[in-house]
């Protein structure tokens, strides 16, 4: 008996023991699927342009790496780390020194980003290296990450951090720390495009396919490298408008016919001929046989395919029948009695409805609260939730305004552009004739008034200029001073008798207001002056580093460093140049 309890006592350590490594195991290879996206905050390299060849630049504005190269690229600004390309010869990675690095390989090079906005277009932290044909990963002190072992290597459609990787014809995807997330087994690979604003696309998936006699059949795997769909698809979109992780629904199809799948299971069965999401009633819309009905996120039938036809527009559905009135229902299928010509959108969590009636093709708008009072009358053609209690509306001729939920005026309708600016709520109005523009503070106090007027953000604030004024709003609607908005420049922007220069922090002239206009000192220490059609550049004691001589075109405020100002160059990408 004494033996008898010794060995269940051996079998239930043994499993406790196994349970515990298999466990290590997973969070070991989970922790290795998370990777960290390096954040660039001290820019210090930069290309430059100079006639048709490319170099470095630093932040002072001197040359690091002479402009003779065909292309330069700094995929990181704040490391030296600089690809060169002569016109004649395999690219080589340059530092600071203009030395040649990473000289073991056959070729090292950069990793361009792939359908992201960003001012950073390249991978920050490693490069690809190639060695007798094969590629793999260093970062940029040289260290290798991972072996050349695959036939090529590239970004991952909007997922930063993440590679596309090939191996003997078949695709996968590892990360920047060389961990395999989706083996090599695939002959096409896509991200799913699932986003949210905490965590950019890093949750998405992957929808994975095979080629066939057929066509290619679609498949998914989860951002854990879980395979929830098998390639058996012609076609699979997940809903990414459904803001939910740890769910994922699909709408897959197989020979036409479309489905509905909640993680592995199948919800609505491959039988319609079009299924999508309404995501103001959490519905389906699902189609069969030309007849339309709706089902829930479970696959439940609320409304059976019976509609010749059904919108979702606003908090109802609109049900029209092959004969008869249309029917207005609500997201459980009950029937609402309201008209069939008004639709509703809630707002502000159903504190405020949005009505639009639509009478002889005409569409009127009016707002209701949350008791279906309406409290702002059908007496505008649009309607626009501003914030608090305003509203943006527009009259019969096209003006705009603003008014209050008992639809008092608080900003005259007459203007032909009105827009909120939600990070100060300050609302941005203007009339085209005289191409004017007003800023209101939210208490729809006038703060300036401007004619040919640009506005943008400079850290916390909002600034509107034009050639004569310069007008700075921080996030309480008050408007401030240059000094208050860069406290750290020596230098700010003085204008005197309709010219502008420069004076120190105590008021101080440093450089004479000579200048039709001129920009403020930017974080790397240079301000523009602009004289006579031409730009040209201080530094941050007020000598002058470029006598004004360039014809930079457009309506905006060039960025210098030294004698180079900036161009924005395709998706994200810049450059400074002296032409």
């Amino acid at each position: 008996m004494k033996r008898k309890y010794i060995l269940i006592i051996i079998i239930l350590v043994a499993i406790i023991i196994g349970v515990s490594v298999f466990l290590i195991m997973q969070n070991a290879k989970m922790a290795g699927r998370n990777y960290d996206i390096e954040k660039v905050e001290d820019f210090k390299y930069f290309v430059v342009q100079d006639g048709d060849n490319y170099g470095v630049i630093d932040k002072e504005g001197q040359i690091i790496i002479d402009p003779k190269y065909q292309s330069v690229v700094v995929p990181n600004p704040s490391k030296p780390i600089f690809i060169c390309e002569p016109s004649d010869n395999k690219s080589k990675v340059l530092n600071e020194k203009n030395e040649e690095l990473f000289t073991n390989y056959d070729e090292v090079k950069y990793i361009k980003l792939k359908n992201l906005a960003s001012n950073l277009v390249y991978e920050k932290s490693v490069l690809k290296c190639k060695i007798q044909g094969k590629y793999g990963l260093i970062d940029f002190t040289g260290k290798e990450i991972l072996k050349p072992t695959y036939g090529s290597i590239d970004a991952l459609e909007y997922k930063e951090g993440e590679l596309l990787v090939e191996q003997a014809g078949k695709y996968g995807v590892i990360n920047i720390n060389g961990v395999t997330l989706v083996e090599p087994q695939y002959d096409i690979i896509k991200c799913d495009g699932y986003y949210t604003e905490e965590n950019g696309y890093k949750k998405a998936g992957y929808i994975v396919g095979t080629k066939t006699e057929e066509g290619y059949r679609y498949g998914y795997v989860d951002v854990n490298g879980n395979k929830i769909l098998d390639t058996e698809f012609n076609e699979i979109s997940r809903v990414t408008n459904i803001n939910d992780e740890n769910n994922i629904y699909f709408i897959a199809s197989k020979n036409g016919q479309y489905g509905l799948y909640k993680n592995k299971e199948n919800k609505l069965n491959t039988e319609y001929q079009s299924i999508y999401y309404n995501q103001t009633n959490d519905i389906f819309v699902i189609e069969k046989s030309r007849k339309f009905g709706f089902a829930d996120k479970d696959g439940k039938i609320i409304v059976e395919t019976k509609y010749a036809q059904i919108d979702t527009t606003g908090k109802y559905i609109y049900a029209k029948p092959k004969q008869g009135e249309t029917e207005v229902l609500d997201a459980t299928g009950k029937k609402v009695e309201i008209p069939a010509n008004i639709s509703k959108r809630a707002i502000e969590d159903g504190k405020y409805s949005i009505v639009m009636t639509n009478e002889n093709n005409k569409t009127i708008y009016s707002i209701e609260d949350k008791n279906g009072k309406v409290i702002i009358p059908g007496e505008y053609t649009y309607i626009e939730y501003l914030f608090d209690n305003y509203f943006i509306v527009c009259d019969n001729g096209g003006r705009l305004g603003v008014v209050d939920e008992n639809n008092n005026k608080k900003i005259d309708i007459k203007y032909n552009s009105v827009q909120g600016i939600k990070s100060a709520k300050l609302i941005q109005a203007v009339l085209t004739e005289g191409n004017t523009t007003i800023i209101y503070n939210n208490k729809f106090e006038k703060l300036c008034e401007l004619k040919n007027a640009a506005i943008q953000q400079v850290e916390d604030f909002i600034k509107i200029y034009n050639n004569k004024e310069v007008f700075y709003i921080n996030n309480s609607g008050e408007i401030v001073t240059n000094k208050e908005v860069y406290p750290d420049n020596k230098l700010y922007a003085k204008q005197e008798k309709g010219k502008w220069g420069f004076v120190d922090k105590t008021g101080k002239i440093v450089v004479n207001c000579e200048y039709d206009k001129v920009t403020e000192l930017n974080g790397y220490g240079f301000a523009g002056i602009y004289k006579n059609g031409k730009w040209g550049s201080i530094d941050s004691e007020g000598k002058i580093v470029q006598a004004p001589k360039y014809e930079i075109k457009g309506n905006f405020e060039p960025v210098f460093l030294g004698k180079y100002y900036q161009v924005l160059f395709g998706f994200g990408e810049i450059y400074f140049t002296n032409k």
